[in-house]
C-alpha cells in the first residue's frame, strides 16, 4: 500500500535507502539514517519526517534523563553527627545534674545543721516554687480537660499561704490553726471570685494546700520542734561550743538527718536495682519502677537507717530504726508516685525547670513530702522519750 503523498516514481528509489513507515514512529523517536554514499535531494516525504522527529526527540531525551536520576540520599555522616549530638547533650545533662545535685545536698546538709529559723525559712521558699509548680501543672491542658482549674490570682494567694505555714509553725511551734486559717482564706477567695465558683477549684485548692503547706510543715517541727538532747551522740561531744555543743544535737537534728539520709539511700538503692534487675513493673503510673528495684531500695533504706542509728546512737532500740526505716520508705515511694501521677494527667515529663538537670522542686522533693509527717508521729507516739 503506497502512501497518498508518494508516487511510483518516487517508491521506485526506495531499494536504495531504509524509509521507515510514518506510522511506526512512537515516542521513542526513531532516527532516518541514509547511506553516505548516496546523497540524494531530500524529497517532501523526508523533509515533513524530520520536522516531526527532530523537535520530540530532544523533549523525550531530557525527560528520560530526569527519571532516571537517582534519589538524593543524606550525607553519610547525618547519621553520625546525630548520634553525636544526642551523646553531647546527654553528657551535658549529667554533668549539670551531678554539679547541682552535689550543691543541693551540701547546701540541705549545712541547713540542716543551722536548723531554726534558716531551716524554716529554706523549706518556705521551696514550698512556694513548689506550690507554684502545682498550681501551673493544674492549670496544664492535660487536667483543665476535665476541671476547671482555679483563678490565677487564687493560686498565687495559696502559693503565699503554704509559704507562710513553715514560718508560722516554727513561730507558734503549731500547724493546726494555720491550716484552719489558710483553708477559710482560700473558700473565701474562691467564693468572692467572677462568675461561678466550681467545687473542682476548691477541690485542687485545698489539696494543693494540703500537699504543698501542709505536709512540708512537719519537717520544721521534725527538725525544730524535737529539741531533746541526744546525750548518747558521740559527735555531740565534740561538736564546738561556738556552733553550739552538746546541746546542737538534738534529737530533731539526728531524726532529720536519718531520715533525708535514708530516702536518699531508698532512691539510689531503687534506681541501681531498677537498672540491673528490673523485670516487673509496679504500677503504670510511673512505667520505669520496678518491684525487683521497690525491694533493692526497701533493703537500703532499712540498712541505712539501722546503721546510722548505730552511728549516731539514737534510737537506742534496732527495732525503732528499722521501724523508722519502714515508714520513711513508704513515705518516699507513696510521695514519688502522687507527683508523678499528678504529672502524668498533666501530660508533663517534670514540674518545672527551675533546676537544670534535675526538672523542678516537685521533682526532687516529692519523696520528702510525706516522710516528714510519717517521721515525727513515729517518734512522738512510738518512742518513749524520743527514742533517748
Amino acid at each position: 500500500m503506497t502512501h497518498p503523498g508518494l508516487t511510483t516514481n518516487s517508491l521506485s528509489l526506495h531499494h536504495h535507502y531504509f524509509i521507515p513507515n510514518y506510522r511506526s514512529f512512537s515516542s521513542q523517536s526513531q532516527i532516518l539514517l541514509i547511506p553516505s554514499f548516496a546523497k540524494p535531494k531530500p524529497k517532501p516525504f523526508l523533509r515533513l519526517t524530520r520536522r516531526i522527529i527532530e523537535p520530540v526527540q530532544p523533549r523525550f531525551i531530557v525527560s528520560a534523563v530526569h527519571q532516571s536520576e537517582p534519589e538524593r540520599l543524606p550525607p553519610p555522616n547525618a547519621q553520625k553527627e546525630d548520634l553525636l549530638l544526642k551523646s553531647q547533650q546527654q553528657v551535658s545533662q549529667l554533668r549539670n545534674r551531678v554539679v547541682f545535685g552535689l550543691g543541693i545536698g551540701i547546701s540541705a546538709g549545712g541547713i540542716v545543721l543551722a536548723g531554726g529559723w534558716v531551716f524554716a525559712a529554706a523549706i518556705a521558699a521551696a514550698v512556694f516554687a513548689g506550690a507554684r509548680e502545682y498550681f501551673e501543672l493544674v492549670r496544664s491542658r492535660g487536667i483543665t480537660e476535665g476541671m476547671t482549674p482555679p483563678p490565677r490570682y487564687v493560686s498565687r494567694v495559696c502559693s503565699v499561704i503554704c509559704a507562710l505555714m513553715p514560718l508560722l509553725v516554727m513561730y507558734l511551734g503549731h500547724i493546726d490553726v494555720s491550716v484552719a486559717s489558710a483553708a477559710f482564706v482560700l473558700a473565701m477567695a474562691l467564693l468572692v471570685q467572677r462568675g461561678s465558683p466550681r467545687f473542682a477549684q476548691l477541690s485542687s485548692s485545698i489539696f494543693g494546700l494540703f500537699y504543698c503547706g501542709y505536709l512540708p510543715c512537719f519537717w520544721v517541727k521534725l527538725r525544730c520542734g524535737l529539741a531533746v538532747p541526744a546525750l548518747n551522740t558521740k559527735l555531740g561531744a565534740t561538736w564546738p561550743v561556738l556552733l553550739g555543743g552538746q546541746a546542737h544535737w538534738t534529737v530533731g537534728l539526728v531524726a532529720t538527718l536519718i531520715s533525708i539520709s535514708s530516702i536518699i539511700a531508698a532512691d539510689t538503692f531503687a534506681f541501681l536495682g531498677g537498672k540491673t534487675f528490673g523485670r516487673t513493673p509496679l504500677t503504670s503510673i510511673s512505667p520505669k519502677k520496678t518491684w525487683e528495684g521497690t525491694f533493692i531500695g526497701f533493703c537500703g533504706c532499712i540498712v541505712t537507717s539501722v546503721v546510722l542509728s548505730k552511728v549516731f546512737s539514737w534510737p537506742t532500740s534496732p527495732l525503732s530504726a528499722i521501724g523508722l526505716g519502714i515508714l520513711t520508705f513508704f513515705g518516699s515511694v507513696f510521695g514519688d508516685l502522687t507527683e508523678s501521677m499528678i504529672k502524668r494527667d498533666a501530660g508533663v515529663k517534670d514540674s518545672g525547670s527551675l533546676i537544670p538537670g534535675h526538672g523542678g522542686v516537685l521533682d526532687r522533693a516529692d519523696s520528702y513530702v510525706f516522710t516528714g509527717a510519717l517521721a515525727y508521729s513515729f517518734i512522738k507516739t512510738f518512742l518513749p522519750f524520743y527514742g533517748v
